[in-house]
């Protein structure tokens, strides 16, 4: 049976993507794990590989189309001793939701409809908790002739998915179904819809007459959008601020990278940052933390998220284990996923995760602002720029400093007041006494 190529899901939040190209062409002989074309995300460009063996029979969506909906089919593998006579309702699908051009076609249609159920592989499955299960096709249909339970199923094909070696010595004993909960889903209370602002149409009405230019979002724009109104909407916010000597740092980050100056390292202010941060995690663990619906999650590691401006939106890459890197090594990997994250050429574990974040808005001479959270993050710090002002010192003499402004935005659900001053304290004490974090 034709098996079907679906717009696969690169990233546990993507719903929608763009076909950027194709890497092969109908006719190609494809193997597990050959490359079959460059999908776009909201965040990346990525290379999607084929789970199946066997002949490109037909191209479904050309390359170049945008909004392709997640498990729309984009593409038919014929297998071994199958031909092209065998797509015969593959090549009926995309006209299904056409309006009928004449009557005689109707029982084609009609006919073409009754042979699909023969060859389309089942809906993509969902576990127990909702989320989707990663199945090839022919892996879902066999499942389903054999009754096997793919939530019980381990997938070792690409990131976990579902292949045919995986189902096909399986019967539906080896995966015994968990208890429907059914009722409980349905006591469940509703849950309240989100505000929205005017819809597009009243908003252009207010500007008729007026010159403007309507720019078009793109998958990032709409991802920001999305997920900052959800941050400002669902998170319940406060703030912390505090004022941060940085003439001592300044001092060290000078001497060390003259030290350094032979090996090609240069420390930016923002890598004693992240250095600080990763360690005050570390020093304050119980704000080492992630929201999870019904529950928090304490991290071990200190994994910190950094903000990366770049043409249309912004990345957060996450530098994992931050609390046991050099600052040489931090600074090295910082430029590392920066210059990546420009092209957009991060993959999604290099951009997800991480319980905390830093945003840093000094160097465009922001004294502060207040930074929204990116969930499930506890917290993010919003940092300013150093600036001398006068300030009294520890023998009461008025005396002149570098002083930044940072400002921690944090999740109350996560983190109380106390313990989230706590934290800031840690990062502080840290960017002030700069020595003592490479102890």
């Amino acid at each position: 049976m034709p098996i079907e190529i679906l717009m696969p899901a690169l990233s546990p939040t993507m719903e929608e993507g763009t076909l950027a190209k194709w890497l092969v062409k109908e006719g190609d002989t494809v193997s597990s794990g050959d490359l079959l074309a460059e999908i776009e995300t909201d965040k990346a460009t990525m290379e999607f590989e084929a789970v199946d063996e066997g002949v490109i029979g037909k191209i479904m969506v050309e390359e170049g189309s945008e909004g392709v909906k997640v498990n729309t089919v984009i593409a038919v593998l014929l297998e071994d001793g199958e031909s092209a006579d065998d797509l015969g309702s593959a090549k009926a699908a995309p006209k299904a939701d056409a309006p009928k051009e004449d009557a005689k076609e109707a029982p084609q249609a009609k006919a073409a409809e009754a042979a699909a159920p023969e060859v389309a592989a089942p809906a993509a499955p969902k576990g127990d908790d909702g989320k989707r299960i990663f199945a090839s096709p022919l892996a879902r249909r066999i499942a389903a002739d054999k009754g096997v339970d793919l939530a019980q199923v381990s997938g070792s094909g690409p990131h976990g998915r579902i292949v045919k070696a995986d189902v096909e010595g399986l019967s539906a004993s080896d995966t015994p179904k968990a208890a429907a909960s059914k009722p409980a889903e349905a006591s469940d209370a509703p849950k309240a819809a989100m505000a929205t602002g005017p819809s597009a149409s009243a908003v252009a009405k207010m500007y008729e007459g007026r010159d403007y230019t309507e720019v078009k979002l793109d998958g990032m724009r709409k991802t920001i959008a999305a997920r900052m109104t959800e941050a400002k909407q669902t998170v319940p916010h406060f703030y912390l601020r505090r004022d941060i000597q940085l003439d001592e740092l300044l001092a060290f980050r000078a001497t060390l990278n003259k030290q350094l100056e032979g090996r090609g390292v240069k420390l930016s202010v923002n890598d004693f940052i992240i250095k600080a941060c990763a360690n005050a995690l570390q020093q304050v663990p119980d704000a080492n933390a992630v929201w999870a619906g019904d529950r928090i999650l304490k991290l071990t590691p200190s994994d910190v998220a950094v903000a990366v401006a770049i043409e249309g939106g912004l990345f957060t890459p996450v530098l994992q284990d931050a609390h046991h890197k050099s600052l040489s090594a931090l600074s090295a990997q910082m430029k590392d996923l920066a210059g990546r994250a420009r092209d957009r050429k991060l993959a999604p574990h290099e951009y997800q995760g991480g319980s905390f974040a830093i945003s840093n808005l000094g160097m465009f001479g922001i004294d502060n602002f207040d930074a929204v959270i990116n969930p499930p993050h506890g917290a993010i710090l919003a940092v300013g720029a150093g600036v001398k002002k006068p300030v009294v010192g520890k023998d009461g003499e008025l005396a002149v400093a570098t002083v930044m402004s940072v400002t921690l935005s944090v999740d109350h659900r996560v983190i109380d007041g106390a313990l989230g001053a706590e934290l800031l304290n840690a990062i502080k004490d840290n960017l002030e006494n700069p020595m003592a974090m490479l102890a």
